[in-house]
């Protein structure tokens, strides 16, 4: 029985709040279909499948979109989480579950992040259980058992730091999916790990960083192209293979699901961000932190940062 991981980011482009990585996986029968969706599908679906109260598993930009956007990220992230371990109730419980390396320190020393923040935030407790009930029983049927998920955050203060180091945006992503990657070996057992990765940029060539994420293995190359990327490990205690796809979260329910993980951690952390900076600047208008917007956030609180003494890199990603 293999593991299937998937692993995706959320948050590469804007200028404010942190950068989040995620990957999450699940061991699925040898015979397994390539389509999770189909088969869990008693319990989940697409965006564009009929709502009828089933989990939407999708790319995060189309899950989180409309009023209840939010409330269906969260709703499929927590049933996830909730089938290898207990759901979390706060913000530091759902990060002491899934935060690689300094994610927990760097927030830490974060004015805004608010370790006690209670979850869920845009569901009713109660309402997630019969959630993670079909999940379960879909996942049982299918022969499917869900692994960790697994979460790298990269602040403003470290974001900045690591791109004076690698002097290219991609290089500060590729921190983030080595950690990552470095977590599949941790699976249980000695089967086969098959992993998936929407692709990074315009990248074409992920040799040199899976050297650094496996340094006990070598890469063996299959084929690289704009369309796909394809690897193999060899030398490990166990097979591992890695697949990089464009738009690889609309065609696999795991790196859709990462691309969620992702994205709700981020939009978690921007909430707490713009309620920090809504409390010390009257009438400052919240902001997703991307570039069209984030601009006119960072020039109103400026002035705030300059009272207070505070490095506008502390606050403002350099690219």
């Amino acid at each position: 029985m293999p593991w299937r991981v998937g692993l995706d980011e959320a948050g590469y482009g804007p200028n404010l709040g942190p950068l989040v990585m995620a990957a999450t996986a699940c061991h699925v029968p040898d015979d397994a279909p390539p389509c999770l969706w189909k088969m869990l599908r008693k319990a989940v679906r697409k965006s564009h499948h009929v709502d009828n109260g089933r989990l939407t598993i999708d790319d995060s930009k189309k899950v989180n979109d409309g009023p209840a956007g939010l409330a269906k990220l969260e709703a499929g992230v927590l049933a996830a989480l909730s089938l290898s371990r207990d759901r979390p109730g706060t913000v530091i419980e759902y990060l002491s579950a899934v935060a690689l390396g300094a994610s927990v320190d760097d927030l830490r020393a974060e004015p805004w992040f608010l370790a006690d923040d209670p979850l869920p935030v845009a569901n009713a407790p109660d309402a997630l259980s019969p959630i993670v009930s079909a999940l379960l029983d879909a996942s049982v049927a299918a022969g499917v058992t869900w692994g960790p998920v697994r979460s790298v955050v990269i602040p403003a203060p470290r974001f900045n730091r690591l791109l004076d180091e690698w002097r290219l945006k991609s290089g500060v992503l590729a921190t983030g999916v080595i950690a990552l990657l470095g977590t599949v070996l941790d699976l249980p057992g000695d089967e086969p790990v098959f992993v998936t990765v929407d692709k990074l940029g315009g990248r074409h060539f992920y040799a040199p960083l899976l050297n650094e994420a496996f340094p006990g293995g070598w890469v063996r190359v299959i084929r690289e192209g704009p369309d796909c990327c394809e690897y193999a490990i060899d030398g490990l205690a166990r097979e591992v293979c890695l697949r990089f796809e464009p738009r690889a979260d609309g065609g696999y329910l795991n790196v859709a699901l990462a691309s969620m993980a992702a994205k709700y951690l981020r939009e978690v952390c921007m909430a707490q961000f713009n309620r920090y900076w809504v409390a010390k600047v009257p009438g400052l208008k919240p902001t997703a932190g991307y570039p069209t917007d984030a601009g006119r956030f960072f020039a109103d609180i400026q002035p705030t940062l300059a009272k207070d003494g505070t490095d506008e890199r502390a606050v403002w990603r350099a690219r």
